[in-house]
């Protein structure tokens, strides 16, 4: 009995022993997975950063390896003015769609020709009258990597600062068709604008057969914020003086905007009780307008225009315009365009003049103009500048007669 117990006895102690090893074993295990666990989620961690780190830095390692070496050249911090495609991209500003048809109908299309033809990118936008919407696109393009601006200001202050921003940003700078008046311009490209109004003085004593004298006449000016409408007005007025004509009445159109000609034109011929002989106006869009007025007052007089616009060369076939000022933008187009290339290129300006813009004597592509009387009409379509069927379309037999073909 006592060996038995004794033998259950030890059993019994070694069964426990079996337990509380087994215990122990599963606490051990525990704590060692706890432990690798921790340390696990530890290390992935620091592996995802790690692993996210090391995979940008190959990405951007694939990346500069397969980058186009101009793009890199153009990124250079010792060359400000260098595009990113090589410096070659040039940005055009347009100034509106509204105050003539010349922009787009004209300006655009000649522009891409020119830029086309000399191999050079360029950027082709209209602010459509807005001066923060011009300031919008001018920083847009600065960055995408232009290396010239050039601009139709829609007045100096704004054109100026825009300009000035550019210049910082090491963009070169062209003054197209209107003078920034103390901006950062390069260059300037555009017609003889005082000339354009020593035509239009001239043209509307042509018109008159000479016979000025005494003769009552409204004058209709371009926007006070336009300098080249400032330089239009100094050409008429000295080409007018002396030819005896009385001006009873004047006023400048904010924003060369023909909706506002129409109404201002109206308010002077009402102020004259319609005693006018004749009208000075700075363009086809306020010209147009003008006539308006006037074909709903039962007149119809000698007035005069600029652009050598569809509308404005239609209204002379029609005898409710006496002349226009042909200006061959295909001209300004390309020498805009070559004023581009040349400042990309560092060459000499193709400058025929220079001019004083406040801040500085600056090269001047000037461009040269013609007076547009009905005999002339063709001139323009001879050129390719107007259609002859957008032209003639309505009225063909005036075109024929006057040998537009």
């Amino acid at each position: 009995m006592l060996h038995t117990n004794t033998v259950d006895e030890t059993v019994r102690w070694g069964d426990e022993m079996n337990r509380n090893l087994r215990a122990l074993l599963f606490a051990l295990l525990a704590l060692m997975f706890g432990a690798a666990a921790c340390t696990s989620e530890d290390a992935g961690s620091t592996s995802t950063e790690d692993d996210s780190a090391d995979t940008s830095a190959a990405v951007d390692d694939a990346d500069d390896a397969e980058a186009d070496p101009e793009e890199d050249a153009g990124e250079d911090t010792d060359a400000p003015d260098e595009a990113a495609s090589g410096g070659q991209l040039v940005g055009f500003i347009l100034p509106d769609s509204a105050s003539s048809a010349r922009w787009e109908a004209f300006d655009r299309p000649l522009i891409e020709a020119a830029c086309a033809e000399s191999g050079i990118e360029c950027l082709i936008q209209n602010a459509e009258g807005d001066k923060d919407n011009m300031a919008t696109i001018a920083d847009q393009m600065i960055a995408d990597g232009i290396g010239v601006l050039a601009i139709v200001n829609l007045d100096s202050e704004s054109g100026a600062a825009i300009q000035e921003k550019a210049a910082a940003a090491g963009v070169k700078n062209i003054d197209y068709d209107r003078l920034t008046l103390d901006g950062a311009a390069d260059v300037y490209v555009s017609f003889d604008n005082v000339a354009v109004g020593t035509e239009q003085g001239n043209g509307l004593i042509k018109c008159f057969g000479d016979d000025t004298e005494g003769k009552k006449i409204i004058q209709l000016h371009g926007s006070p914020t336009d300098n080249n409408a400032t330089l239009f007005r100094e050409g008429y007025q000295a080409a007018m003086e002396g030819a005896g004509f009385e001006t009873v009445g004047e006023e400048a159109v904010p924003d060369w905007d023909n909706a506002q000609a129409g109404v201002i034109f109206e308010q002077l011929l009402t102020a004259v009780n319609g005693e006018v002989d004749g009208v000075l106006a700075a363009n086809d869009g306020l010209s147009l307008a003008a006539q308006a007025v006037l074909t709903d007052s039962g007149l119809t007089l000698p007035i005069t225009g600029q652009d050598a616009t569809v509308e404005g060369l239609r209204a002379i076939l029609q005898g409710t315009q006496c002349m226009t000022v042909y200006k061959p933008v295909v001209e300004e187009a390309n020498g805009a365009v070559a004023a581009a290339a040349a400042l990309l290129s560092g060459d000499d300006l193709p400058a025929n003049a220079t001019i004083d813009n406040g801040s500085a004597e600056i090269p001047y592509v000037q461009a040269e103009v013609q007076s547009i009387f009905i005999e002339d009409v063709k001139v323009p379509v001879a050129d390719g500048f107007v259609s002859a069927e957008d032209l003639c379309e309505g009225i063909e037999d005036l075109c024929e007669e006057n040998g537009v073909s």
